[in-house]
């Protein structure tokens, strides 16, 4: 299992642009992929769960990952969160 916790820098948020890129780059991989925000946990290889949480900037998030590619999950998810300016 490996896990990482960001802060979401981007203004909007994470609304369906950003949602879209976050579950298309967790959906690569084999591992069971997390987004905890707020108490609440979702499937971050789903759009609607992704949605559904309504993350605004400045917010706490933390991605979890448990499976064979674990680590290679988070740190892809980790570059794909800096490169889309989402957060660090």
């Amino acid at each position: 299992m490996a896990e990482k916790t960001f802060t979401v820098t981007a203004d909007s948020g994470i609304h369906a642009r950003p949602a879209t890129v976050l579950v298309q780059a967790a959906s690569k991989y084999d591992s069971d992929v997390n987004l905890e925000y707020n108490g609440k946990s979702v499937n971050l290889k789903s759009i609607m769960g992704v949605m559904s949480l309504g993350i605004p900037k400045g917010s706490q998030i933390k991605i979890i990952a448990a499976g064979s590619d674990a680590e290679d999950a988070v740190a892809g998810l980790a570059e794909t969160f800096k490169n889309e300016g989402l957060g660090e």
